[in-house]
């Protein structure tokens, strides 16, 4: 691993003036279970992502973790581990698609450590982009290595140029919740809803996000739920341990008599973000759920642009939109 300068600051003023101080090689260290058990250990680096120089650790900073919920909603501060998560119970009772995602990460060892920051910043998943000896385009090279290689894993939805997918289940179930994020930088703090968090390689290759190199999130806040609000969270895995998922859905929706009134379908695994289906939601608007099911479902085909080896996806999200809406009304 590459040896970095380590900083532990003890309030966000300070970390954020310390990230500004020293610019684009210092990256914000959390749990660590992707920087630096991954893509340093790993020694995945380019043109367009340099190793950092430093790490500040932003653990140290007492404010930046915890559960607060109220009538309002909850506020979930970044630090806050996966574990914190999925053991609150007030999360459980109001939000069982949060703590079902957070639960979905991994392993119960990693979600000790694991935050929820950090969970919804890992880089992407692509084994050439997290490959040593590929220079493909979202490390600034100039070519895509999953054209024309092993691209079973790879985004079916949303793509033109790289075809990464987004690694997050707490992201994917946060979008469906429609959550906001609170964001420190020198200027002061910003909230950007999650709708609008995310960057995909076709606005910038480079980026996954909108954070800045001297930002860092302070907190996720999820509105309270209308009343009788119908969550369900499926994922599925290559294989029945700890893994990321082929495909995943988050649905939270609220409904009458089972017609959907209002609510969001949001997808894991299938593109280079967190894939908001509206196509499928507007397939449910004003229609019963259990009857139409299956038909929004299909919506996913007319969106989906699979690649030689990853036509399989479609089938999976065609099905898993289907069980994730029958589940919910369940």
């Amino acid at each position: 691993m590459k040896g970095f300068e380590l900083y532990e600051p003890t309030t966000i003023g300070e970390a954020v003036e310390t990230l500004n101080r020293l610019g684009s090689g210092a990256k914000v260290l959390a749990g660590g279970s992707d920087l630096v058990s991954g893509v340093m250990k790993d020694w995945v680096e380019g043109e367009g992502m340099p190793l950092p120089d430093a790490l500040v650790d932003v653990t140290t900073i007492p404010e930046l973790r915890g559960i607060r919920v109220d009538e309002n909603g909850a506020t979930i501060g970044a630090n806050t581990t996966l574990t914190e998560i999925v053991e609150s119970a007030e999360l459980t009772s109001q939000y069982p698609l949060l703590t079902e995602s957070a639960r979905s990460v991994a392993s119960s060892l990693i979600r000790n450590f694991a935050t929820l920051g950090g969970n919804i910043h890992q880089r992407p998943r692509c084994w050439f982009f997290r490959g040593h000896d590929f220079d493909c385009l979202k490390k600034g090279g100039d070519f895509c290595f999953s054209v024309g290689g092993d691209n079973r894993y790879h985004a079916i939805i949303g793509s033109d140029q790289c075809y990464i997918v987004h690694p997050s289940d707490t992201a994917t179930a946060l979008l469906a919740l429609n959550a906001r994020a609170r964001i420190a930088g020198p200027e002061g703090e910003r909230t950007v809803a999650f709708d609008d968090y995310f960057v995909s390689p076709g606005e910038d290759i480079l980026r996954e996000n909108i954070l800045r190199d001297n930002e860092l999130m302070v907190d996720v806040f999820v509105p309270a739920p209308a009343p009788g609000t119908r969550q369900s969270w499926i994922k599925l895995k290559n294989r029945q341990v700890y893994d990321f998922a082929l495909v995943s859905v988050a649905a939270a929706f609220t409904e009458e008599n089972e017609v959907w009134t209002a609510g969001r379908i949001v997808m894991g695994g299938v593109a280079p973000v967190p894939y908001r289906a509206t196509v499928i939601e507007n397939q449910l608007q004003g229609a019963n759920v259990r009857d139409t099911a299956r038909q929004a479902a299909a919506q996913i085909r007319t969106v989906a642009r699979p690649m030689s080896q990853n036509a399989y996806k479609i089938d999976i999200a065609q099905t898993l939109v289907e069980r994730t809406l029958l589940e919910a009304l369940a």
